[in-house]
């Protein structure tokens, strides 16, 4: 009874810091509350009320991100840092999230929306054909879209590699039914998902054995306790080295780096393209922003051993999607590629880590944040223009069928080879400025010749960029060949910020460039 007493006494509450985690509580709660509408509100009312409801939750949890700014510290016992690289992409993903929405909420494009009218029925039965005919449009795509953007927020903020691990699962579960829900080629759509489920579960695997044998060589799972066991030299270095590796093995999955790229081409050709345009551009910022935490705050003192593994890393992610971008015959699997390219580029800025500006800024901190500001947004913009062209049978993503599409629109086509421009990195554009910027701090990192070799595969990528440039302005079109469906309002705002953003940061980057130094110290 006493030994009850005193363990009693001695246990302390755990305090939350509910100011520092508003904008994780923000969206949670959001998803939450649109769990309740689905349950209650009658179904005509649904569609606006959602997403009204979402858009509303992301403004407010980027409102809340911007008035943390400044305020650094350490929540949640220490399980979540709120410091520059954390609210810079959680403000990058929120403000990424709402033209997402916005895409995602389109139904004048495929009468009804690009989602199953329910994603329990049989592509093809009589079932789901009732429920086209009745007009029934999927709305629990809401609270799934916001509960992976809560598990975003939450991922490069984890200052420990369990509540790393529960926001991995959170942002990845909706997602793999998301991918899993398109209302035409439901097969094609649901081979994606499965894919995507499966080797996202062996990722995970990878990365929670790597969190338990460095949980064995540190004896914490805090992140600054595994940096200070690191600096000391306590433990066996083969447990270090092995977890290290597992662990990145499992965030490399998530950016779509090679050799773990597999399931990117298939996964973004199978899903609904607004999915596929938002986790291209949100969850890659995620990923890239847990991986910096790690491999900068956790084991950082073994920059020596890792950083040799990232430059093959780059090397290869750079030459797979740059390559075999240029065999793909469909739209939508060479952007998955170009995504594999660009993961090569900004791992580029990882290896810049003894790089610092005359500010006392980390380079490459800084240079990977402003590429995923930059990237993400004109992906978003990419894949809603690719919802636009369509046929009898839905969107045309074959490249034969984008031949002459300028003389049938030539303001879609312009948009579409601005946002390729980009990716390629052509002046007066985001890319160019985002490129510049991560071999920048490779090469004041003496990365000297990985930085050759990003200029090579840029160089590389450009061909293909062009190539579609040249069928959309230079072939004649097919007699029968697709057109190009007028948007509602929702999905020309999502192309619009995306264009926007993708103009102004390549003509005037410096606010954000300066932002993102502002940001690129880590709260350990």
């Amino acid at each position: 009874m006493n030994t009850g007493l005193t363990l009693a006494a001695e246990f302390e509450t755990p305090s939350v810091e509910y100011r520092l985690l508003a904008p994780m509580l923000i969206v949670f709660g959001v998803a939450v509350a649109g769990v309740l509408l689905e349950a209650f509100m009658p179904r005509p009312f649904r569609h606006e009320t959602q997403l009204g409801l979402a858009v509303a939750g992301l403004l407010a949890a980027f409102a809340s991100v911007v008035m943390l700014a400044g305020d650094y510290s350490v929540a949640a016992s220490g399980s979540v840092a709120v410091d520059g690289p954390a609210l810079f992409l959680q403000g990058a993903i929120l403000l990424m999230a709402i033209p997402g929405v916005l895409a995602t909420a389109e139904r004048k494009v495929d009468v009804g929306g690009v989602f199953a009218p329910a994603g329990s029925s049989t592509p093809g039965s009589p079932a789901e054909r009732l429920l086209v005919a009745e007009k029934i449009t999927q709305t629990e795509v809401f609270p799934l879209l916001m509960f992976a953007i809560g598990g975003m927020l939450l991922f490069p903020a984890s200052n420990d590699l369990l509540t790393m691990f529960v926001a991995l699962e959170v942002l990845s579960l909706p997602l793999y039914l998301l991918c899993g829900l398109a209302r035409r080629r439901r097969l094609l759509s649901q081979e994606a998902s499965l894919k995507y489920f499966l080797l996202g579960a062996y990722s995970s695997a990878f990365f929670l054995y790597g969190v338990a044998l460095l949980y064995g060589y540190a004896g914490t799972v805090r992140l600054s306790g595994i940096a200070e066991a690191v600096s000391s030299e306590a433990g066996n270095e083969t447990l270090l080295l092995t977890g290290t590796a597992l662990l990145t093995v499992g965030l490399l999955f998530k950016v779509g780096a090679a050799p773990f790229h597999s399931w990117t081409p298939d996964v973004y050709q199978g899903a609904p393209t607004p999915i596929t345009g938002f986790m291209a551009a949100c969850t890659k910022v995620a990923a890239f922003g847990a991986l910096l935490r790690v491999l900068y705050v956790g084991v950082g003192g073994l920059a020596w051993e890792w950083e040799p593994v990232i430059w093959g890393i780059a090397i290869l992610t750079m030459g797979v999607g740059s390559v075999l971008a240029l065999t793909q015959t469909d739209i939508k699997r060479m952007l998955a590629y170009s995504s594999i390219a660009h993961a090569g580029f900004i791992l580029t800025g990882l290896v810049g880590t003894d790089a610092v500006g005359a500010d006392g800024e980390l380079l490459g901190v800084s240079s990977v944040l402003f590429y995923l500001v930059t990237y993400g947004f004109s992906t978003i913009g990419a894949f809603a223009v690719v919802t636009l062209v369509r046929d009898a049978a839905g969107e045309a993503t074959h490249l034969s069928q984008w031949a002459g599409l300028a003389r049938r629109s030539p303001v879609i086509a312009v948009v579409f080879t601005f946002f390729l421009a980009a990716f390629a990195g052509i002046p007066l554009t985001s890319g160019f400025t985002a490129k510049f910027a991560v071999f920048s701090a490779a090469w004041a990192g003496d990365a000297r010749v990985l930085v050759i070799i990003g200029v090579i595969m840029s160089a590389v990528a450009a061909f293909f960029y062009f190539r579609v440039i040249v069928l959309m302005f230079f072939s004649a079109p097919a007699p029968d060949g697709p057109s190009v469906v007028v948007p509602s309002p929702l999905t020309t705002v999502a192309i619009a910020i995306g264009a926007a953003v993708t103009l102004l940061l390549g003509v005037f980057p410096t606010y954000v460039l300066e932002l993102a130094g502002l940001a690129s110290q880590f709260v350990r």
